[in-house]
């Protein structure tokens, strides 16, 4: 890198990424602009280019913390250990209750995004196949089997997919406390008291 360049065009991948994301949860995929950006970061406009080919790449790195921070920790949250299904289910609602798990407003900004780009809009029926399908096998590892599986697992995605599409808002610890009652109509079965209490200690 040219050392005569000014120390403001130097600014990592990560901060035009955070800029971006941040433009994209609160006025969609068409208010992230180079040049808005860089005037927001007071940047330069070249300095994009040392990160970033275009703007498509940009769109590219913002699909892919969705995928990361989002479907993985979702795949992941159902791959947890557990004794039971409430154990499990539990497990995965941890992380729609913390938000430094699950980023919600990101999820929703990508379907907004979708509904305008056929291409998106294919990715995004494709991960949620794929979050069904993990939620699906919850259900299949402690017992249930078939349609009953598929459509508790789908219950499951659209009462949370319904939460943030609404903009429902509670605070945390009330949140926990219906969290426990969704296990129990999701599992068909009463978690016992040891799973409520570890589960409501996470959320303290």
């Amino acid at each position: 890198m040219d050392n005569d360049l000014p120390a403001r065009t130097r600014a990592t991948r990560e901060v035009w990424l955070d800029a971006a994301y941040e433009v994209f949860v609160n006025d969609g995929i068409e208010a992230v602009k180079i040049m808005a950006l860089a005037r927001k970061l007071n940047l330069t406009r070249t300095g994009f280019y040392w990160h970033f080919t275009d703007l498509a790449d940009l769109h590219d790195a913002i699909i892919d913390i969705w995928q990361s921070r989002n479907t993985g920790i979702i795949l992941d949250r159902c791959a947890a250990p557990a004794q039971s299904l409430c154990g499990a289910l539990f497990n995965l609602i941890d992380c729609w209750i913390n938000t430094d798990l699950f980023d919600a407003p990101l999820d929703l900004a990508i379907r907004n995004w979708a509904r305008g780009d056929d291409g998106l809009q294919q990715l995004v029926d494709t991960t949620d196949q794929n979050r069904l399908s993990a939620v699906t096998e919850v259900f299949e590892r402690f017992g249930v089997k078939g349609e009953s599986a598929h459509y508790r697992a789908l219950t499951v995605i659209l009462t949370q997919t319904g939460y943030y599409s609404m903009h429902i808002s509670e605070p945390r610890w009330k949140r926990a406390i219906a969290g426990c009652h969704y296990v129990e109509v999701f599992a068909g079965t009463t978690p016992s008291p040891a799973e409520k209490a570890a589960f409501l200690d996470r959320h303290r």
